[in-house]
């Protein structure tokens, strides 16, 4: 089976857990639309406690999906979280139950453009109505409320994974007991706007796009979909770490050749980048949800004050960012911090050193790993969650 075959598999027949809801419990969308029937795909790690008081929802980044800590059903490739999720490792499997839903509007299971629309029996495409964060979150929660959990322990993720950190600690506080927005904002800047709006334009500029019925038609806006993969990878990256990787290496070549090939180890690497994404990805999803954090403001939806989001939250956060993160910088992280502070929430801050860029918070960063460790260590004591049985 192609990659892209399994990537299409994946739409209905997930290889993970799902849940389905039916047309008589919809679910209610920011754009007035009643989302029924509506299919939730996830994965767990770990062990529910008796007292159902050990859940961490681990909530995936734009092209992220559920799959954090197993091996990838397209790819094959270890889970995006590997590094933080599993036995003994930060978020320790051996003591939290961990949950990691597909985000709605995506492509790995959950209800999205690329899902059968019963109305048409054909794939949505433009069809389907616009999600927000806080509709991702809505969803979620419908599925916290199928497994009979009241309160998660811990809410965590970085990037578009961050914002729904927040929107969470916004609208559910007294189901949220702890928080870690990592690489995140409370609001989607103008620059990120402007670089999600050049990725969109690359895929509708795609002829195969075929106004969002790909699908239909039998065609795949692969290029347009690549473009838009290099165009975002640049974001997650620093030039530190660009240069210290790349620099101006040639690739597979002793000098220039005078034309348009990849001649630099960067452009060989960002059209692989490219190209191994759209065997993953759908490209109608991507315009949904790199919308959906377009539109994340969550001052604006308290009266225009972040602080408003956040009073009386008994819910204890803590924020990281990282020094070389340019697409969510650490302004950004501590605009939310100084919200917390002035909602009277406890709050602990920290900001990594690294060259790494935004995509730090997927990577072997000690620092971060430590900070994450510590902090819900306390917020278990808090809570008052046994310490794991060492294994001999």
């Amino acid at each position: 089976m192609t990659s892209r075959t399994a990537a299409y598999r994946q739409v209905d027949k997930p290889d993970s857990e799902v849940v389905r809801f039916g047309v008589d419990d919809p679910l209610r969308l920011d754009c007035g639309v009643d989302l029924a029937p509506l299919t939730v795909a996830y994965q767990t790690y770990g062990t529910l406690n008796a007292e159902r008081s050990n859940a961490i929802l681990a909530c995936h980044a734009l092209t992220g999906d559920q799959h954090v800590a197993n091996r990838h059903p397209v790819t094959g490739k270890p889970g995006w979280w590997d590094l933080m999720v599993g036995p003994g490792k930060p978020i320790d499997t051996n003591r939290f139950f961990v949950i990691c839903a597909n985000v709605l509007g995506s492509c790995m299971g959950t209800t999205g453009p690329s899902s059968i629309d019963p109305a048409t029996g054909q794939a949505y495409g433009l069809n389907f109505p616009v999600v927000t964060i806080r509709d991702m979150v809505r969803a979620q929660a419908k599925l916290i409320d199928h497994l009979g959990i009241e309160t998660l322990f811990c809410v965590a993720g970085g990037s578009m994974g961050g914002m729904q950190v927040l929107q969470w600690a916004a609208s559910y506080p007294d189901r949220v007991f702890s928080a870690i927005p990592i690489a995140t904002a409370a609001r989607h800047s103008s620059q990120n706007i402007a670089f999600h709006e050049v990725g969109r334009q690359a895929v509708m500029a795609d002829p195969d796009w075929r106004g969002g019925r790909y699908l239909i038609e039998g065609t795949r806006p692969s290029k347009g979909l690549a473009v838009a993969r290099m165009a975002a990878h640049i974001t997650y990256l620093s030039e530190e770490a660009l240069h210290r990787k790349f620099g101006r290496n040639l690739q597979d070549r002793e000098t220039v050749t005078f034309g348009f090939d990849a001649d630099f180890q960067i452009e060989s690497y960002l059209r692989h980048q490219g190209m191994t994404f759209v065997d993953r990805f759908d490209a109608n999803s991507y315009l949904y949800l790199t919308r959906a954090m377009d539109y994340f403001d969550l001052a604006a939806d308290y009266g225009g004050t972040l602080a408003n989001a956040f009073r009386d939250s008994r819910t204890r956060f803590c924020v990281v960012s990282f020094t070389s993160d340019w697409l969510f910088p650490t302004e950004g992280n501590r605009q939310v911090v100084h919200a917390l502070n002035a909602a009277g929430a406890r709050v602990s801050f920290v900001e990594i050193e690294t060259d790494r860029g935004h995509d730090a918070f997927l990577l072997d960063e000690p620092e971060m790993f430590a900070a994450i460790r510590g902090f819900l260590e306390s917020a278990a004591r808090a809570r008052g969650l046994a310490a794991p049985v060492a294994v001999p």
